[in-house]
């Protein structure tokens, strides 16, 4: 990803991160950015994922589905989530996994990783730690983690291939992928795939089903499963766009391009 992209990225999140902080209140719409239809997040976790974690871990989920749900993590196993944002996915992974187990998060944001840190001590979690890096180099050895994690990221980097290849390389043998991410239901105008605000908000960077299946048998994965959740309609993407005060840059486009072009997708492979 050009340092240019990531320089975007970190701003616009780690401001989110700070207004999680500065606020306790709203959603992640609220915060200015959602890969989700704005209202429909808290709909991602039911209570009993939720419960007991720091509201501002709550406030600062940014995702698309619920990674955990997909993942069933069994006792004593290690789970990375890649780029991790405020905790949600790893807090919840760390009561799954329990006191045997192991859950990092990692991000490449401070102020989302502080953010992350301040909810794990609210929490008292033990078994938790959020690690700086980017999912493209992931700082960790081979083989080291039983499941992969992630909601709603791997979509923002513009090296998909690296950031998967890091995922299976993290894994041990037979370990699994299984992470919440927009794919691509139909082609878009390319003035989408060329708009910073749209790659920072999950959606034009999406990959269609086939290409996403493809990438990760390249790279070794086996096992792959690929299902949209969650059809974005007109609408949806309408919301996006004024949550994120792009009404003029909405504006310009298709609505019927857009329609159903985009979907949020649980992805799972084995390695």
């Amino acid at each position: 990803m050009a340092n240019s992209m990531k320089d975007e990225i970190k701003t616009f999140y780690g401001g989110i991160a700070k207004q999680v902080s500065e606020t306790s209140k709203g959603s992640c719409c609220s915060g200015g950015s959602c890969c989700c239809d704005c209202g429909t997040d808290s709909n991602l976790y039911s209570a009993e994922y939720i419960a007991d974690l720091p509201v501002e871990a709550i406030n600062a989920s940014l995702g698309c589905a619920n990674p955990v749900a997909l993942a069933n993590l069994q006792k004593g196993e290690i789970v990375l989530d890649l780029g991790s944002g405020g905790g949600i996915d790893v807090l919840i992974s760390a009561k799954f996994v329990g006191d045997s187990g192991k859950a990092y998060g990692l991000d490449m944001t401070d102020e989302m990783l502080e953010l992350a840190n301040r909810n794990k001590e609210k929490s008292g979690a033990t078994n938790v730690e959020f690690i700086k890096g980017y999912i493209e180099d992931i700082p960790l050895p081979d083989e080291v983690v039983d499941v992969i994690t992630s909601n709603c990221v791997i979509n923002l980097s513009e090296s998909k291939e690296s950031a998967l290849k890091e995922a299976y390389r993290v894994l041990k043998k037979g370990g699994r992928l299984a992470i919440a991410d927009i794919v691509e239901m139909k082609d878009v105008p390319d003035d989408i795939r060329q708009s910073v605000q749209l790659w920072v908000g999950c959606i034009s960077g999406a990959l269609s089903i086939s290409d996403y299946e493809r990438i990760l048998k390249e790279v070794g994965f086996t096992g792959i499963e690929i299902t949209p959740v969650n059809i974005y309609t007109k609408d949806m993407i309408k919301n996006i766009a004024e949550a994120e005060n792009l009404n003029d840059l909405y504006a310009k486009l298709d609505e019927n391009a857009v329609d159903g072009a985009f979907a949020g997708a649980h992805v799972k492979a084995y390695k």
